[in-house]
């Protein structure tokens, strides 16, 4: 059995956040959403789960970073092309997100990201094929 990674990252407003990550074409799991969280699908074997700061909270004992202060994390998903990579962060900024650098291009490679409403880093690479051993 393929292993699945389920991401949980609280976020302020619950419906702003399904909102925004529709428009950057997510769908979510409606089994498992409710109004205190949501499943996001980002592939057949990757899970968001967005929290809201109280749901969030009953599964650690620490406080939610303050993400305008730091960084948490840096969620990183591939993608099909240099395209798709500047297509989406385009969409966040549209979206009420906002970028944080200068797009990478290390020729075999090529990144951007942005960051979410409530300040989440999501960096978004295309790897050339032809670059990868394999």
């Amino acid at each position: 059995m393929a292993r699945k990674i389920f991401v949980n990252l609280p976020v302020k407003d619950l419906n702003q956040s399904i909102e925004f990550f529709t428009k950057l074409g997510f769908s979510f799991n409606s089994q498992f959403t409710d109004e205190t969280a949501t499943c996001m699908i980002v592939s057949r074997d990757i899970f968001v789960m967005l929290l809201t700061h109280d749901k969030f909270k009953t599964f650690t004992p620490k406080a939610i970073c303050d993400t305008t202060q730091s960084t948490e994390v840096l969620v990183c998903l591939s993608c099909d092309s240099r395209d798709e990579v500047d297509t989406i962060v385009r969409q966040a900024v549209n979206a009420g997100g906002k970028t944080y650098s200068d797009p990478q291009d290390h020729e075999f490679m090529y990144g951007h990201g942005f960051q979410d409403l409530d300040g989440h880093n999501w960096e978004l690479m295309y790897m050339n094929p032809s670059a990868v051993d394999g």
